[in-house]
C-alpha cells in the first residue's frame, strides 16, 4: 500500500513540515513537490504518481483564503472528468459494448481502486475568516477519484517561514493525520471511518453551508437539506458530489448533453463565426 504525498507549498516550509510529519507516520510514503513540476512536461508523471498510491497526503498553504495556486492548476489541468470514476466507469462499459461515447474522455481504469484521503491547510492568520475556503477547495483533489476522505485540518499562526514549527500541537496533530490515512489503506469507499473532526455535513464532514430561505446546501460538497429550528435536518445525501449517485448523475448530463449539442454542430459554428473577428485584442 503507497501514501503519496502532494507539497503544494515552498521546499521545506510549514505546509511542507506537516506534511513530512504525516508522511513519517504514514509509514511507505513518498513525497512529490509541485515545485519540482510544470505543468506541460510533467503532467502525465504525476498522474501515474496519482492513479499508482493508495492513499493521498495533500499539504498546501492557504493564499487569499485558499489553496496554492500551483494546486488549482493541477486539479484544472489534470483531473475534473479525466479522473472522475463514474465517466471512467461509464466509458469503461459503453466501449464493451461495442460502442463509442459522445464525449471520448480519456479512460484509464486504475482510476476505479480504492483510494483514501488527508486534507492538510496551513495559514498565517489566527482569525477563522482568513481559511474558510481552504478546505472546501482541497475537497476538489480527491473526490473526483471517488478518495475518501479519512482526516482534514486547518492550521492558522503560521504567517513566516516554518514558523509551524513552534507550534508542537501541529505537528502532533499532522503526524495523527497522517496514522488516520494509513490505517483505512485499501477499505472500501463505503467502509471507510471518518476519523477527523465532526461538521456539520455528514459527507464532507464540513460546515461551510449556503441558505436560501429554509432550504440548505453544503457549499463544499452539495448535501441538501432544510434549516429549522436552529438546526439543519439534511434531507437528501446523494445530490453530494462526493456520492457515487450523483457522479453517475453528472456523467449521464454530460453525454446526454454532448450528443444533443452535436445535432446542433453546424448552427454554433455558423454563429461562432461572429465571434472569431474580434479587432481589438492587446497581448504583451
Amino acid at each position: 500500500m503507497k501514501v503519496l504525498g502532494l507539497g503544494c507549498g515552498q521546499p521545506g516550509g510549514s505546509a511542507e513540515i506537516l506534511l513530512t510529519a504525516a508522511l513519517r507516520a504514514a509509514g511507505d510514503a513518498q513525497l512529490v513537490r509541485l515545485t519540482d513540476l510544470t505543468t506541460d512536461d510533467h503532467r502525465w508523471w504525476l498522474w501515474e504518481r496519482l492513479v499508482e498510491c493508495d492513499g493521498l497526503i495533500v499539504s498546501t498553504p492557504i493564499i487569499n483564503r485558499t489553496v496554492a495556486a500551483r494546486l488549482k492548476t493541477v486539479i484544472d489541468f489534470l483531473l475534473g472528468p479525466n479522473a472522475d470514476a463514474a465517466i471512467i466507469e461509464h466509458l469503461v462499459e459503453v466501449r464493451r459494448s461495442g460502442a463509442e461515447p459522445a464525449v471520448p474522455f480519456r479512460v484509464d481504469e486504475r482510476v476505479l481502486k480504492p483510494r483514501v484521503a488527508g486534507l492538510i491547510a496551513v495559514g498565517g492568520s489566527l482569525t477563522p475568516q482568513w481559511k474558510t475556503l481552504a478546505l472546501p477547495l482541497l475537497h476538489t483533489t480527491v473526490f473526483s477519484m471517488h478518495m475518501a476522505v479519512v482526516d482534514q485540518v486547518a492550521y492558522g499562526g503560521a504567517g513566516t517561514p516554518r514558523s509551524i514549527l513552534l507550534d508542537e500541537a501541529a505537528l502532533e496533530r499532522a503526524a495523527r493525520l497522517g496514522g488516520n490515512v494509513a490505517s483505512q489503506l485499501g477499505v472500501a469507499f463505503d467502509d471507510v471511518r471518518y476519523l477527523g473532526p465532526p461538521g456539520l455535513c455528514p459527507m464532507c464532514h464540513l460546515s461551510v453551508v449556503e441558505l436560501n430561505g429554509t432550504a440548505v446546501t453544503c457549499a463544499t460538497c452539495g448535501s441538501t437539506g432544510e434549516w429549522a429550528d436552529s438546526t439543519i435536518r439534511w434531507t437528501d445525501l446523494t445530490t453530494s458530489v462526493i456520492s457515487m449517485a450523483e457522479k453517475r448523475a453528472h456523467a449521464r448530463e454530460i453525454q446526454e448533453t454532448a450528443a444533443a449539442q452535436a445535432k446542433a454542430r453546424g448552427e454554433i459554428d455558423a454563429r461562432a463565426a461572429r465571434f472569431g473577428t474580434y479587432e481589438h485584442v492587446v497581448r504583451p
